[in-house]
């Protein structure tokens, strides 16, 4: 029963209520799966809620399940968010599979100075897609029962006004004077707001800009990580910062 499937909304649902699974998923589990009636499965809406319960029909791409248990996982407090520089070669796409395993809440890319990719026009919409979807497939691998969300991308302008009363705003860098490992969350914190540039690193006004703003300048330690391990690794540091690892 490791296996986890996304369905559109789980509201209302209880227990001995039947519960469809079509589209992509119902398709994967049926034809590539190849679930059996009377198998156990889980179902999540992506936003807490999970149901369990057994296969009793299926069709050529859909299946229905019986809910036979019920769960609900709160939001945790404060929420991760990871800014993630658009970067060349994939590696933004892979600091965000590796995030979204480690328990990254939200994603929003940035288009930073020295950003080589850029997201243009169509590419907005295209870009956001995809990064959605391999949120959506490194939940069900990770068995997370809240899909990240992804944001539309930011400018570096926009970024600066996400510090304030209630949002610590974290931004990876170096040659920081203040360890990731030894900063210590805000009380009232409800979000914590990781910020990671691209491969040729921030530039020195978009630094300025954040840290005026009320941004901390953190490091992870003594070396120099890409874009792609930087994020996901300060993830983690946070998770066992916040006693959740």
């Amino acid at each position: 029963m490791a296996s986890l499937y996304l369905v559109g909304s789980l509201d209302g649902v209880t227990v001995g209520d039947t519960v469809p699974l079509d589209g992509a998923e119902g398709r994967h589990a049926v034809a590539v799966a190849r679930v059996r009636t009377g198998e156990t499965l889980r179902l999540s809406d992506g936003r807490g809620t999970v149901v369990t319960g057994s296969v009793t029909a299926l069709g050529r791409d859909t299946l229905s399940l019986v809910v036979s248990t019920v769960t609900v996982d709160d939001a945790p407090s404060p929420t991760l968010t990871l800014v993630q520089a658009l970067a060349k070669g994939g590696r933004d796409e892979m600091a965000v599979q590796a995030a979204t395993e480690i328990g990254v809440d939200r994603i929003v890319p940035w288009s930073a100075a020295r950003s080589v990719s850029r997201w243009d026009g169509a590419k907005v919409e295209k870009g956001r897609a995809r990064w959605t979807a391999i949120a959506h497939e490194a939940s069900k691998q990770a068995i997370r029962s809240r899909v990240p969300v992804v944001d539309a991308p930011v400018t570096s302008g926009q970024l600066a006004g996400f510090p304030g009363a209630d949002r610590a705003v974290l931004v990876l860098d170096p040659v920081g004077d203040v360890r990731l490992s030894a900063w210590e969350p805000p009380a009232d914190v409800s979000e914590i707001v990781l910020v990671v540039g691209p491969e040729g690193g921030i530039d020195g006004s978009e630094f300025d800009r954040l840290v005026a703003a009320g941004a901390v300048r953190v490091r992870l330690g003594d070396t120099v990580l890409r874009t792609s391990t930087a994020g996901p690794a300060a993830l983690a540091v946070l998770q066992t910062r916040l006693g959740r690892w």
